[in-house]
């Protein structure tokens, strides 16, 4: 597996919505390194991806779990990113951000907001939300190692930037103001 410095050189084979990823963090003057691998679906078929991901990074890079959450009656949905060892439970963030009855959503809502199936679940799904349908909730413990890693909005590839690049210039062009949770 190898550590890549932006965007591909050929784009072919690309999906728009990856390519989309690239033109975004390019815009903003967001510097990336990229790894391309075999489809991701789970947290354990990522270990090696993290460990390149990782390399020549002193203070650590935030591989987070993105879960998509909705209310019961589905009107409310809610993108949690936290980190990927740290258990998640309903009870904790239902309370955190006043919505009773978390579960998760349907693949069909991901793909309508956010324009992302199941296995590629990013942050970065929230430049296609345009209606503002997902509320963006961060663990804080995601926010603390210098990088953050996530995929262009397709498995088979991941991303590093810095953190308060995340913070400072990627959430803010995507109009999806973070709440900050404490799980």
């Amino acid at each position: 597996m190898e550590l890549y410095n932006g965007r591909p050189e050929h784009t072919e084979s690309r999906l728009e919505k990856e390519l989309r990823v690239y033109d975004l963090l390019d815009s903003l003057g967001v510097s990336y390194a990229r790894v391309d691998h075999e489809a991701a679906m789970t947290m354990d078929a990522c270990e090696e991806i993290d460990r390149t991901l990782s390399e020549g990074v002193e203070k650590g890079v935030s591989i987070c779990k993105n879960l998509l959450l909705c209310n019961r009656q589905e009107t409310d949905f809610y993108l949690l990113l936290i980190p990927g060892d740290k258990p998640f439970k309903t009870k904790y963030l239902s309370a955190q951000i006043g919505s009773a009855r978390l579960s998760f959503a349907k693949a069909e809502y991901m793909e309508a907001y956010l324009d992302i199936t199941p296995g590629s679940l990013s942050v970065m799904g929230l430049m296609n939300d345009h209606e503002g349908r997902v509320r963006l909730l961060i663990d804080e413990d995601v926010l603390k190692p210098a990088y953050f890693a996530c995929h262009p909005c397709i498995n088979t590839s991941s991303l590093r930037f810095a953190t308060k690049d995340l913070t400072d210039k990627v959430i803010p062009a995507m109009k999806h103001e973070p709440t900050i949770v404490k799980l």
